[in-house]
């Protein structure tokens, strides 16, 4: 009995695994001999996770407040003024790299550390 019980979970589980599949939708093709053959629709997901990019932003801000604090306030918006002259790429650069209130007051906290 507990044979042909274990076979029937078993059974059970491939039926709830090919469910699960068959939630997002179908899709039907025609093989090359003519069968038509009815597959689950395969779900793509993102590689990179929220997380991991607003890490990214974070650690964008923080460099960006350790440039400010090295460089000082005047040195930093001359250098984003100068690329901000350059190309369509260097343009985009500079808007990104402008001081913002965040970045602002990480150079305010990190300065005395690095004077």
């Amino acid at each position: 009995m507990s044979h042909q019980h274990a076979e029937f979970q078993e059974r059970l589980r491939q039926l709830d695994r090919k469910h699960a599949k068959a939630a997002h939708g179908f899709r039907a093709r025609m093989r090359s001999d003519g069968l038509i053959v009815v597959e689950p629709q395969k779900v793509v997901r993102s590689r990179i996770s929220g997380k991991v990019f607003v890490l990214f932003l974070v650690v964008g801000v923080m460099f960006k407040g350790f440039l400010v604090a090295a460089l000082g306030y005047s040195s930093y918006d001359a250098r984003v003024a100068q690329l901000a002259q350059g190309s369509f790429v260097e343009r985009g650069g500079a808007f990104l790299m402008q001081r913002d209130p965040i970045s602002t007051r990480i150079a305010e906290e990190l300065r005395p550390i690095l004077r």
